[in-house]
């Protein structure tokens, strides 16, 4: 008997604004912009798109040129989406033992 899979996608795994906030935590905590601006528009995407850019205050387009491939957001626009997202950001200094 053949093993059935499915596709996996990220989509089903972002229901709760707790699991986006670990999706988001993770990324910031791999330090790769890249990853880091893929998990904000994987997370919007769960949310709506166009509804994150309404309460972000730019446009749908806009908000999928700053997330898409080739897109560089500026940091306003990323704030602007954490904010319609209710995330924030925080700092913490990297190494533990300097805390």
């Amino acid at each position: 008997m053949a093993l059935k899979t499915k596709k996996f996608d990220i989509q089903d795994h972002l229901k709760t604004p707790a699991d986006r906030a670990a999706y988001l935590a993770a990324a910031f905590e791999e330090g790769d912009a890249a990853f880091i601006k893929l998990a904000l528009s994987d997370i919007a995407r769960a949310v709506g798109m166009g509804e994150v850019a309404e309460r972000a205050g730019i446009t749908r387009e806009g908000l999928y040129k700053a997330l898409g491939k080739g897109g560089d957001p500026k940091l306003s626009t990323l704030l602007g989406v954490m904010k319609a997202l209710d995330v924030h950001l925080t700092a913490a200094p990297q190494d533990e033992a300097a805390a």
